[in-house]
């Protein structure tokens, strides 16, 4: 076994960069019922400065981390993920992780039961932080943010009788085509159909102005009446 390891180590010494070795490894190590030097390979492999798949490698040490049912240890993993990409799918597998991190091996079915409520509550605060981040942070990414209420809605109709669904669907945005001009070094080329996003609050907001001028309008009538 320590002839394995030399030649895991001195490949990874000349490919830093192979997350499928650094996956392998740790695996290797894992099965070996080596818990801790897998975890630790783990981190050595996400603290090097350039990987070729990063993808592959977190969701290889998440899936671990959730195996080992270690889900403190699986959301920490999480949020050091969040804060190098925000990528869609990072805040979906979250959100999806929190749902179901239960322990089926050490609780009984009633326990499980009393669980739920706290993983779907769990869940939806991930959901909540990742809407917020796409409104505030990321609103050019709209269809990023319908396909991540897409995902909760279907989440929240599989939690049966303890689903939300009027939750989400109050931010569901209404899909509208729309056609663009193309432009080329010659000019305009013809036009191009896409699908736009408005959301709730943007068609709130307009409602919202007509509403303060029509206050301030009021206001300045009453002033210049008493004049």
């Amino acid at each position: 076994m320590d002839r394995c390891r030399k030649l895991y180590e001195k490949y990874l010494e000349w490919s830093p960069e192979n997350c499928y070795a650094w996956s392998k490894y740790a695996e290797l190590e894992r099965s070996l019922s080596e818990t801790e030097r897998a975890r630790a390979i783990f981190e050595l492999a996400i603290s090097q400065s350039a990987l070729d798949m990063p993808e592959v490698l977190w969701k290889a040490y998440i899936d671990f981390e959730i195996s080992e049912g270690e889900f403190q240890r699986t959301r920490e993993l999480y949020e050091r993920l969040l804060d190098r990409t925000k990528h869609l799918k990072v805040w979906i597998s979250y959100a999806k992780f929190e749902a179901s991190a239960m322990d089926d091996s050490t609780s009984s079915e009633l326990e499980q039961r009393d669980m739920k409520p706290q993983c779907i509550e769990r869940a939806r605060r991930v959901f909540d932080r990742a809407v917020s981040y796409f409104r505030n942070s990321a609103p050019e990414l709209k269809e990023e943010r319908a396909m991540l209420l897409e995902e909760w809605l279907n989440l929240e109709n599989s939690f049966g009788e303890l689903g939300n669904v009027s939750l989400v669907q109050s931010k569901l945005p209404k899909k509208l085509k729309k056609k663009r001009q193309l432009m080329t070094e010659d000019g305009p080329a013809g036009y191009e159909e896409y699908f736009d996003y408005l959301f709730p609050e943007e068609t709130q907001a307009p409602t919202m102005k007509i509403l303060e001028a029509a206050y301030k309008w009021k206001k300045q009538k009453i002033g210049s009446d008493e004049d």
